[in-house]
């Protein structure tokens, strides 16, 4: 059985403040050695050249050595770039812990896995898929998960195409999926999401002209990002198993698109916490720890029937525009704006919507 988890939500103040995990060591809330891993949220451009998420996993990585963990590069620290809108920079901390509430209800439990190393030429092809979903199954194994059903949440990050590893492919004689850089970061994301589908049954093997293209395939826990910082996909998955004890429990649903918060509700519906029929922030009473969700502009140009031009407009990306139109969404449900939400959501969710995760404090 592993052992039962603590997670913690803290603030990011500046680009390299990592003050939040500091304190809750200091404090004795958790400690070093025992943390799994991080998903956060920083506030530069989310692009290939956004550098605040290299920034970040420097600072985190150097409070964990201050503070006596053995390995501290060897801890996934998963960062997502891009606050747009009322979004707040924060980071989700997950580690074991010694001291919990025994439970033989289903509670939180965390596995953390890296795959082989994903190669330039694998990145959007059936090689990736086969690898992520070998990492998935080892992550399963290492959160004592045995049923995919109790998988409610699986966070990766995977490399994205650079010009020095196109470059690199050539070299070697072999080529890439496209050699486009920025668009890469939707390739690997969406890949890497039917990794995480096949590992868990939701679907087939897909065939090599399935990936980023056929929309009916996806999954319903994936949250895929994607940067220059690391050679394999970094995958945290967090389920729930009976009687490893704890306070917390994870529950999911999905966003059936932009304005959906009634699927964000479900999430946290199914997360263990009471709420009413139509449900206010408040009735929260400070119990949620946070909800995760991915989201992608709808490829029809219309939400709702209402069209809008966030595929079409040439100042300001796509990406940028729903990320803060769903955070916005989001911060209204949870009545707090460090939510974690990620954008380039193909294959992870319905088309445009997204899967959405919520972690409840059931102390």
């Amino acid at each position: 059985m592993p052992d039962p988890i603590e997670v913690r939500k803290v603030p990011i103040e500046s680009v390299t403040d990592a003050s939040g995990l500091s304190r809750l060591i200091a404090d004795g809330v958790i400690e070093a050695d025992r943390v799994l891993a991080v998903v956060g949220k920083t506030e530069g451009n989310g692009g290939v050249n956004d550098y605040t998420r290299i920034l970040a996993d420097r600072a985190f990585r150097e409070v964990l050595a201050e503070h006596g963990h053995p390995a501290p590069d060897s801890v996934p620290l998963v960062w997502s770039g891009g606050t747009d809108g009322v979004l707040s920079p924060h980071a989700t901390i997950f580690a074991t812990t010694a001291d919990a509430p025994p439970s033989e209800e289903p509670r939180l439990s965390v596995g953390v896995a890296m795959s082989e190393v994903i190669l330039p030429e694998d990145i959007g092809r059936p090689a990736m898929v086969e690898k992520v979903a070998a990492g998935v199954r080892e992550a399963m194994k290492i959160a004592g998960i045995d049923d995919p059903r109790d998988v409610h949440y699986v966070q990766t990050k995977t490399p994205l195409l650079t010009l020095a590893t196109i470059t690199d492919a050539k070299s070697r004689g072999q080529d890439t999926a496209i050699e486009e850089t920025g668009p890469s970061m939707d390739l690997s994301n969406s890949t890497t999401a039917l990794g995480i589908a096949v590992a868990l049954g939701e679907i087939d093997m897909p065939r090599a002209d399935q990936i980023h293209k056929d929309l009916s395939l996806y999954s319903s826990v994936a949250s895929c990002s994607s940067g220059v910082e690391l050679d394999r996909a970094q995958i945290v998955l967090v389920g729930n198993v009976r009687g490893i004890g704890g306070r917390y429990r994870i529950g999911h649903s999905v966003m059936k698109d932009a304005l959906d918060a009634d699927g964000i509700w479900e999430a946290i519906r199914d997360s263990g916490l009471p709420l009413p029929e139509r449900p206010h922030p408040s009735d929260l009473g400070g119990r949620l720890v946070n909800v995760f969700m991915k989201c992608e502009a709808d490829p029809s140009g219309r939400v709702r029937g209402r069209r809008n031009i966030m595929l079409d407009d040439s100042d300001v990306h796509w990406h940028r525009q729903i990320k803060a139109t769903v955070g916005g969404v989001a911060a209204s449900v949870t009545g707090d704006p460090a939510v974690f939400v990620s954008v380039a959501a193909v294959h992870q969710g319905p088309s445009g919507g997204g899967p959405v995760a919520a972690i409840a404090d059931l102390a």
